[in-house]
């Protein structure tokens, strides 16, 4: 693994409605085989893991993810992208204000298997 610091982060502006600053802090290099784990105050964990053929995005949505704090969901924007976001535990509130200031549609919550078995059906046309 490599970590090449911006020292000062590179800042841009984000958000669909209320503009807000993000700081880019820097670049990490993962060689096939490694992980990252990210983790918060709180104690919820997200773990990157790099593969010869590109990345495990995230720990399994059902299981582990759970099991670490974190909610995945489907959104999209209001011009039609699409993103998979991770929704801390007790933070529902925020994550709710989020969606309703940045005009997103919360497509599908990915963290149950009962949801992620309706995908599946509905992606084979079952």
């Amino acid at each position: 693994m490599k970590f090449d610091p911006k020292n000062p982060p590179r800042t841009f502006e984000v958000g669909n409605t209320i503009r807000f600053t993000m700081k880019d802090c820097g670049n990490v290099r993962l060689e096939p085989d490694e992980q990252l784990t990210f983790t918060t105050e709180s104690g919820a964990e997200y773990d990157l893991a790099r593969k010869n053929w590109g990345f495990y995005a995230t720990p399994s949505l059902n299981a582990r993810l759970l099991q670490f704090g974190l909610r995945a969901v489907l959104v999209k924007n209001p011009i039609g992208r699409f993103f998979v976001l991770l929704v801390e535990r007790g933070k529902d509130a925020e994550f709710n204000e989020y969606v309703r200031v940045e005009r997103l549609e919360t497509v599908c919550w990915l963290d149950s298997t009962e949801n992620l078995a309706r995908v599946e059906r509905a992606l084979r046309g079952a």
